[in-house]
């Protein structure tokens, strides 16, 4: 009968979440090497270059590969002999080992969870709480599985009640569309089916947390059901072109996992869940000995890859004009440098409500791009922490009041906008650029400068002035409307030819 200390617990859990915000899981690495090697498409091939460089930058700096260091997920089995020594419950012991983690001096973490989600939103400080799944296992062992799940992924969950008769394939291809870029691909689809509404859930966000080996799937063949569901929503779901970013290609996914539990004879609960390219998970398992033991991955897993910006336009964000915008097109590559303003969903809420109050505005954006962004910390020479774009389109319905009142005349951000916030940088003669979601601690490095100017109060949400150096970005929508996130799974989706085109 093991005893376990409740210290060992507490530090594990920290020590398991400093680990994975700089360590990918190696099985990840090599997908996405692979899938790297074989890609065809150039932007998507210059993306997945710049979310292995990042990786491997942020493997070699302990800084985080993403500045979205997630919500905090354990899913944890209890040997149903262990004995406890300390008198915390498991949540109370699993939330300090997060605070410690996200508060961690040489290597702070963002803050990310918010308390009274639908009314203050006020962030808890810490990371806290987590979120704990617990089950009563035979032995005497405790088995943990720590994840960091960022809201980008999140937020494109999606379940169906479907009828028995109904297809999953179908209802696969009919969603994952409709799911952009936001979710940060190349990553992993896992899928819950059966048992319940929340069984299902459960079942897809476990089985993200297994190792990618969809390749020795196929080599081997399948077995059950669920894995023919696995190899047929692979080959079908990267056919669909949507490629590494959104931006068109061979490989939209490098796993699809599928979980299932018997259900009620009249029904089929099915969840899908994303894992984004900042996927984040580890395993360990203590048996009264002592905290748990992480090491270090082997760099020889991480290519040694250079990025190459021979073809991009170099831009200077402090000279220039929507005459300047007229000359970009949809899918061309910038080094932009000069000063960038940032903001996210909380900074642009707030300005348009001074809009509508006729306040003055804290900064002026006359001829200025934003930055949607939410930075983690500094530390040490670092002008800013780990900084890469979030989601664009929760921006969206804030792009027209933006646009037309502030003098503001560009966006840099994550994935796809939709079509109202799109027809308004047609409107208005604007642009719009996308940075790689997965490559934040790279994009930190051409961030020489940065300091608050409006909105501190808002912590990582505020506005702040970063002065870059050769940022890459790439043109997503254009002057004249013109998407890239559009054309480029269109092209892609109609060269791999498994699936046909719809024409509209």
């Amino acid at each position: 009968m093991a005893t376990i200390r409740n210290e060992d617990l507490i530090q594990s859990v920290a020590d398991a979440f400093q680990y994975i915000s700089y360590y990918h899981p190696a099985d990840y690495i090599r997908g996405l090497a692979k899938a790297y090697e074989r890609e065809e498409s150039p932007a998507a091939k210059d993306a997945m270059a710049q979310i292995l460089i990042n990786s491997r930058m942020s493997a070699e700096g302990h800084r985080p590969i993403c500045q979205d260091t997630g919500i905090a997920i354990a899913f944890v089995r209890v040997g149903m002999d262990v004995r406890w020594e300390g008198g915390m419950t498991l949540q109370q012991m699993v939330d300090e080992g997060v605070r410690r983690a996200y508060t961690d001096k040489d290597n702070p973490l963002r803050a990310s969870v918010l308390s009274d989600p639908d009314g203050k939103r006020k962030s808890t400080g810490d990371n806290t709480p987590a979120v704990v799944h617990v089950e009563l296992v035979p032995g005497d062992k405790l088995d943990v599985i720590v994840a960091a799940k960022g809201g980008g992924s999140e937020n494109k969950s999606k379940f169906a009640m479907m009828l028995p008769s109904d297809s999953i394939v179908d209802w696969v291809l009919s969603v994952v569309p409709t799911m952009g870029a936001d979710w940060c691909p190349p990553g992993i689809l896992s899928l819950g089916v059966g048992g319940t509404p929340e069984k299902a859930m459960l079942l897809a966000k476990w089985g993200m947390m297994d190792p990618i080996d969809i390749q020795d799937l196929i080599a081997r063949g399948p077995k059950s059901r669920a894995e023919e569901l696995r190899l047929e929503l692979y080959d079908k779901v990267n056919a669909l072109g949507i490629g590494a970013q959104g931006l068109g290609g061979l490989t939209t996914v490098l796993d699809v996992k599928v979980n299932d539990y018997p259900t009620h004879a009249a029904s089929k609960p099915v969840a899908l869940l994303p894992n984004c390219a900042a996927t984040r998970h580890q395993h360990f398992v203590l048996d009264g000995s002592g905290p748990a033991v992480f090491t270090p991955p082997d760099l020889s897993d991480w290519p040694k890859l250079a990025l190459d910006f021979k073809t991009s336009r170099r831009v200077n964000l402090d000279a220039l004009t929507k005459a300047d915008l007229a000359t970009w097109k949809s899918g061309e590559t910038l080094l932009i440098s000069g000063k960038l303003l940032t903001g996210r969903d909380a900074a642009h809420k707030r300005l348009v409500d001074m809009m509508a109050k006729g306040e003055p505005m804290p900064v002026d954006f006359t001829n200025r791009f934003i930055y949607y962004v939410g930075p983690v910390n500094a530390v040490r020479e670092e002008a800013v922490g780990p900084a890469g774009p979030t989601t664009s389109s929760r921006m969206d319905k804030f792009v027209e009041p933006m646009l037309a009142k502030t003098g503001l005349i560009g966006m840099v951000g994550k994935s796809e906008r939709g079509p109202v916030a799109i027809e308004s940088i047609k409107k208005h003669g604007a642009a719009y650029c996308i940075a790689v979601g997965g490559a934040a601690y790279l994009v930190s490095k051409a961030i020489k400068k940065a300091r608050v100017v409006a909105f501190e109060d808002l912590g990582m949400e505020a506005i702040h002035e970063f002065e870059v150096v050769d940022m890459p970005v790439t043109v997503a929508v254009d002057a004249g409307g013109n998407a890239v996130h559009k054309t480029g799974p269109a092209e892609w989706r109609a060269k791999i030819g498994k699936i046909p085109v719809v024409v509209a």
